[in-house]
């Protein structure tokens, strides 16, 4: 049928804060290809340093797609311009979960918080808006907080 318009496939935004805990680029590159495989439409919003990383470990863009400023994001959630269906911030220092209750405010994304570090216990409690906490301690070994994000599943959801 001709009038009949293309169905939109999902999208997620992963929110990047500093990269101070080494983790960090290493789930965002699996988490973007597990939403990828699962048809789900994945942009990157962090800092110049975070996003840095990230371009830098996948220069070619096998994994990376879309990579914004993070304050720029939040501008264009923030005035109608932009929307998405999942928002995946990461968490491991207060910075982070006042981005994510932002998002949770400004965005009608389903919202998960990445909780991880050595403190992720401290900053999990932090969380007390409506937001699917993922929190483990991982802070140089990845596997931890991959465990958590598998055993969540959040790219079937």
């Amino acid at each position: 049928m001709a009038d009949e318009q293309p169905a939109k496939s999902a999208t997620a935004l992963l929110v990047l804060g500093c990269p101070q805990v080494p983790v960090q680029t290493s789930i965002a590159l699996y988490l973007i290809n597990r939403l990828k495989k699962a048809g789900i439409t994945p942009v990157v919003a962090g800092n110049k340093a975070a996003n840095t990383l990230l371009v830098v470990a996948d220069q070619d863009r096998h994994y990376l797609g879309e990579v914004i400023d993070l304050d720029r994001a939040i501008g264009l959630i923030t005035d109608g311009k932009r929307t998405f269906d999942f928002c995946f911030v990461f968490i491991h220092n207060d910075a982070g979960v006042s981005y994510a209750a932002t998002l949770g405010a400004i965005s009608q994304a389903k919202l998960y918080g990445l909780v991880y570090g050595e403190h992720f216990e401290d900053q999990a409690k932090k969380i007390d808006f409506p937001c699917t906490v993922i929190a483990a301690k991982a802070v140089h070994n990845p596997l931890p907080l991959k465990k958590a994000i598998d055993e969540v599943a959040p790219w079937a959801a």
